[in-house]
């Protein structure tokens, strides 16, 4: 897994992408060709970190959240519920902190259990957030996440990560790298070209 994640960091001009087991074959190819491949492999298997926040599991939307994920065609390599501490919010909401409503953010995200979730699949972060809308679920189109089911900015359900440094950090932040699992699934096919 380790050598995977290597290879994809390499391909990538040594940011940290994400794995696929598949780009071992491609490592094996010439440099120009295994270079490629590699790209295109690490591109495809993107990972997002998606948390559902206490109001979305109190509101019972976990289920309707994960479906429009598997719809999109994403595969879920990583899933837990957590109660969060207030550190553990603060360390999650660190690039706010100082700001007058951080506060809030922490004891919000600290007040109930949240579903952790890794997403991978190709653009899933893009993807990822235009399916959960905008910040305030009023400026969010309906048929996203927030616009059918948000009111306010306080209680906006779900959060994703909004590019591949903050889901690197996000993932580590709330999942040891043997909560993560290598899958692929059986409709891949009929999703990707």
């Amino acid at each position: 897994r380790m050598a995977a994640m290597f290879a994809c960091a390499i391909a990538a001009g040594g940011r940290a992408v994400f794995r696929n087991p598949a780009v071992l074959a491609a490592a094996a190819l010439g440099a120009a060709t295994a270079t490629a491949s590699l790209t295109a492999q690490c591109a495809a298997d993107e990972q997002s970190f998606i948390m559902i926040k206490p109001d979305g599991t109190n509101r019972a939307l976990v289920g309707e959240i994960v479906s429009r994920f598997e719809q999109k065609g994403y595969t879920l390599v990583g899933i837990k519920v957590v109660a969060p501490s207030k550190e553990l919010a603060g360390r999650h909401y660190a690039e706010h902190e100082g700001k007058p409503f951080y506060p809030g953010l922490v004891d919000f995200l600290s007040s109930g259990v949240v579903v952790a979730m890794v997403w991978q699949g190709k653009d899933v972060i893009k993807t990822g957030r235009a399916m959960i809308g905008a910040t305030n679920p009023l400026a969010s189109a309906p048929g996203t996440i927030r616009g059918d089911f948000g009111i306010t900015v306080g209680r906006n359900i779900i959060h994703g990560s909004d590019s591949t440094e903050s889901a690197a950090r996000e993932i580590s932040l709330w999942f040891g790298a043997d909560e993560i699992v290598s899958w692929q699934q059986t409709n891949a096919k009929w999703i990707y070209e």
